[in-house]
């Protein structure tokens, strides 16, 4: 029986997936994780393991078999001081190994997950899928020639569709601990005006869209961006995770470039020593960028319709960072 290849399978988004599509979609589902990986969940999921390096070719090609269907996931993060190529052997050099493969073995479909971040900091929102790209970081960089590199294999016959989520959350991850943290302690302190926009995808939402886009032949070839119904100024988002908490609204602020310039500075300062910064450019950059998106083409051409509010989700969000003890 043919099998369905999920790439990173062991971070929160694939988790998820490899989840829906075993327990409510009936299907085999196969991982390629490092020998490093922490595949005690994934087994317990009855997710088939093949330890392989999608950086290697030939452990790709190897491992390739009865494949008929690719969620490819993984990528290369947030790792702080990475130089490009590192960046770039991931989310370019393995998508590139995993394309060839799937071409070779005539897949039925190869979705790509690419990021809202190829789009940068949104001048006009919200956008559409159209929109210029303007990549910030090295990941964000890197994603977009992955992205580019996807979409011409496509275009030239190869069976696929990229997605672009944003913002991704809900229980069981924790990239927006350090908020909801300094919210619920009352020592959060607004950078800047508040004022720029930001949009979430809640994690059931998004898995939705993914498998949508794996199985309607309205996707081929096509970019769609996959998020909330709702996106709000940072402003409302802190005033909405502190209703959710029964906390206060904060009101303390500071001016963004203050802070921004400390950052530059610190960062430059610790970086020739190996030394993470307590403050970094990127993380100061959330308060200032404005990220909102349209999603009328994957509700229009998909069906697509995201079920979870923002405020639901980030209740949910914060109901489970409290039963871990984490807040």
């Amino acid at each position: 029986m043919s099998k369905i290849l999920v790439t990173g399978a062991t971070g929160f988004t694939g988790k998820a997936l490899c989840h829906r599509l075993i327990h409510q979609e009936g299907k085999q589902v196969v991982a390629f994780v490092r020998p490093t990986s922490k595949i005690n969940k994934l087994e317990a999921l009855g997710v088939e393991i093949r330890q392989t390096d999608i950086k290697n070719f030939e452990e790709v090609k190897d491992n390739f078999h009865n494949i008929n269907k690719v969620y490819h996931l993984a990528a290369a993060w947030r790792t702080e001081h990475s130089n490009i190529e590192e960046f770039r052997s991931v989310n370019v050099e393995a998508t590139r190994n995993l394309l060839n493969a799937a071409k070779a073995s005539k897949v039925k479909r190869f979705i790509h997950c690419s990021t809202v971040g190829v789009q940068g900091h949104i001048d006009e929102p919200p956008a559409d899928e159209e929109y210029r790209f303007n990549p910030g970081d090295h990941y964000q960089k890197t994603k977009l020639e992955g992205e580019l590199l996807a979409r011409d294999y496509f275009s030239k016959g190869l069976p696929g569709v990229v997605i672009r989520p944003a913002g991704i959350y809900g229980p069981g991850d924790t990239r927006f601990l350090k908020l909801f943290r300094a919210i619920n302690k009352g020592y959060f302190i607004m950078i800047g005006s508040g004022k720029t926009f930001y949009h979430f995808t809640y994690i059931d939402d998004l898995v939705n869209g993914i498998i949508i886009a794996g199985d309607k032949i309205e996707a081929l070839g096509k970019v769609f961006t996959i998020a909330g119904n709702e996106y709000v100024t940072i402003k409302e988002l802190v005033y909405m995770i502190a209703d959710v908490l029964g906390k206060p609204h904060p009101k303390m602020r500071v001016p963004f470039s203050p802070v921004y310039l400390a950052a530059v500075l610190c960062n430059k300062v610790c970086r020739p020593f190996g030394i993470n910064p307590p403050l970094f450019p990127r993380r100061v950059e959330f308060f200032s960028k404005d990220r909102a998106f349209t999603i009328n083409k994957a509700k229009r051409l998909l069906g697509y319709e995201p079920i979870v509010s923002l405020r639901d989700g980030l209740s949910k969000t914060a109901d489970w960072l409290k039963e871990k003890g984490m807040i």
